[in-house]
């Protein structure tokens, strides 16, 4: 993903109003950034209910948490999912158990990122996009925030780094990291798959019936 400035142009007025009280402020601003909270959220935890939960709790604690806001730091966007990051990680740590998962079928919730690099580049099978998101599922928090955040949920560097609450690069250092890891565990999956295909058993059938048995010597 190509490095941008931070996008802070788009409702920066709303946090500042919800911070005095604004419930119509409030409103809007739930109703702009729910789907791109409980995406991150999604894909973080890998279960609905727990992403609906985190989605909630991260809009209550952005509304008492209002007036802490910065405009010019960080998009409003960015800083809202710096606090579903932190919802998240409390309620794995209270849960500590990651269900299985479920597919998004939300628009846009596995959109392609623009590194050709990138593991989860030009994903159009459904089993595979199904087995990228267990893999992204499985990855140790810290890469699977940078990947979540940059690479499904497309935010730049900058924004990612600021939702992150640490250098930019230290982002790309776990993401490039956590790249190397899914494309590990998806070469393993393609593999496993063709091992499993009927025609791949009976090619290994036949290679073996060919194969004539050795003669013992003693």
């Amino acid at each position: 993903m190509n490095e941008r400035e931070l996008d802070t142009s788009a409702a920066d007025e709303l946090l500042p109003r919800v911070a005095a009280g604004d419930r119509d402020a409030f409103a809007a601003l739930f109703d702009r950034y729910r789907r791109d909270v409980f995406r991150f959220a999604l894909h973080m935890t890998a279960s609905r209910a727990l992403a609906d939960d985190v989605t909630q709790e991260a809009f209550l604690a952005a509304m008492r948490t209002a007036s802490r806001y910065q405009s010019g730091r960080s998009s409003e966007r960015a800083w809202l999912l710096g606090i579903a990051r932190n919802q998240v990680r409390r309620r794995l740590d209270r849960e500590r158990v990651m269900v299985a998962f479920v597919p998004d079928d939300a628009p846009g919730a596995m959109a392609s990122p623009e590194d050709h690099g990138d593991p989860l580049r030009g994903l159009v099978d459904g089993e595979r996009v199904a087995a990228v998101r267990r893999a992204v599922a499985s990855l140790p928090i810290h890469y699977r925030e940078a990947v979540v955040l940059c690479d499904l949920e497309e935010q730049s560097y900058l924004e990612a780094a600021a939702a992150l609450g640490c250098a930019v690069g230290t982002v790309r250092s776990r993401l490039s990291r956590a790249r190397a890891l899914l494309a590990a565990k998806l070469v393993a999956v393609e593999e496993a798959g063709r091992a499993a295909e009927p025609g791949a058993r009976r090619n290994d059938e036949e290679a073996g019936a060919r194969v004539k048995p050795a003669r013992c010597t003693t």
